[in-house]
């Protein structure tokens, strides 16, 4: 069986934060058909404002990583779930595209919020605090399930229950407050004594930490990619004349996307001292990266692009969590926040600008033939992959 996994009532709240944490990044994708149509905008405009989301969270993540280690998890953790929340009412009521690009951006802050206390608690409270990618792989399975449920739900309340996806960010803006009164209620392990902002800057130094944010900015632009527009290239599959309701079809697939992520995840969180071997899954993971959207591209049938999208979920899971998982085990848990937040905020930029890129490649081609740049991604991660291995523990 392995050893507990210790779950208390601070592992809850950090679930909790990387669940929200998915729900921000797959919403878009999630209400993407039916948002672009109610505002009137195209795939470059919806791409603006993805961009928007993450470019101010690569801004945001930079600070919010040394805040934590220096104020605590908590009100983080609080602050998170509040601006979460109202980004997710601001969107419900946006008719134009200035306040939907204000909201995205209020998510942003929110997002990177809840992100840095769930991805540094979750090593200390999970598996005693003493495999740090095994911990990362067993949390971040519940961001794979917000990525599961969110696009599902969608589908649910929109097509079963006939309501809005304004309705569906109310509930989900409700959600957040939910989240908020839980966290209320907890007491947190303390972080690092005596830090100074100062320490954050030193870290980016380390050889360790560049080559796990380059990994990252890589892997990162790949799940975004696949979230915004694995929608969109399901709906070019199944084409104008499919006897099948694709917005229902294409919101499910999105789900089995993040079903994939949640299994692969929580099967590789089983696997004892996953921190050692973590190198060698991380190259074997992005070369089955890279096939999946190389099968994406060359699909003729929706069959065919729901298969490659549930093997880039299963090939996704590990990688994000292995990679900090590795990276944690070469410094002092003191460092986890800042740390984090340098190659969160590195890796963010892969969100900010390669989605964006596919967004404004489709307006004059197609989702498929736009992938290319997802498939040169997965390449180079491929090639970064061989190189975190090699990069040797600090003291």
């Amino acid at each position: 069986m392995g050893e507990k996994i210790n779950f208390n009532r601070a592992a809850a709240v950090a679930l909790m934060a990387v669940l929200s944490l998915a729900i921000c990044f797959i919403i878009l994708g999630s209400i993407s058909v039916e948002l672009m149509a109610e505002m009137g905008i195209d795939s470059g405009q919806f791409g603006n404002l993805v961009l928007g989301l993450f470019l101010t969270s690569c801004i945001v993540q930079l600070f919010i990583g040394p805040f934590v280690d220096k104020v605590g998890y908590k009100p983080v953790a609080i602050l998170g779930f509040i601006i979460t929340s109202l980004s997710m009412l601001l969107l419900a009521v946006s008719s134009t595209f200035t306040l939907a690009l204000i909201a995205c951006i209020l998510m942003g802050v929110g997002a990177m919020s809840l992100n840095t206390v769930g991805n540094t608690l979750m090593p200390v409270v999970l598996f005693k605090g003493k495999d740090p990618a095994r911990a990362s792989n067993f949390g971040n399975a519940f961001f794979a399930l917000g990525y599961l449920l969110t696009p599902l739900l969608i589908v649910l309340m929109l097509n079963s229950l006939n309501m809005s996806y304004n309705s569906a960010l109310v509930i989900i803006s409700i959600l957040m407050i939910v989240f908020l009164l839980i966290t209320l209620t907890v007491s947190f392990p303390k972080v690092s004594i005596g830090f100074k902002f100062a320490m954050a800057f030193k870290v980016l130094s380390k050889p360790a930490v560049i080559i796990a944010a380059l990994a990252l900015f890589c892997y990162i632009s790949l799940e975004t990619s696949m979230a915004t527009w694995i929608r969109l290239l399901m709906e070019e599959l199944y084409g104008a004349g499919a006897t099948v309701n694709p917005a229902v079809t294409t919101g499910v697939v999105l789900s089995l996307f993040g079903a994939a992520m949640m299994v692969g995840r929580f099967l590789t969180s089983a696997i004892k001292n996953l921190t050692a071997m973590g190198p060698k899954l991380l190259i074997i993971m992005s070369i089955i990266s890279l096939l999946a959207i190389v099968l994406m591209m060359v699909a003729g049938s929706p069959t065919l692009g729901i298969v490659a999208v549930i093997i880039a979920g299963l090939a996704f899971a590990p990688i994000f969590p292995t990679i900090v998982g590795v990276t944690f085990a070469k410094f002092e848990p003191s460092l986890y926040g800042s740390i984090f937040g340098i190659m969160f905020s590195i890796g963010l930029l892969g969100a900010t600008f390669v989605p964006n890129m596919i967004g404004n490649l489709i307006v004059d081609s197609t989702v498929q033939q736009s992938l290319i740049i997802a498939a040169i991604m997965a390449g180079i991660l491929i090639i970064i992959s061989f190189v975190i291995g090699r990069v040797g523990k600090t003291k």
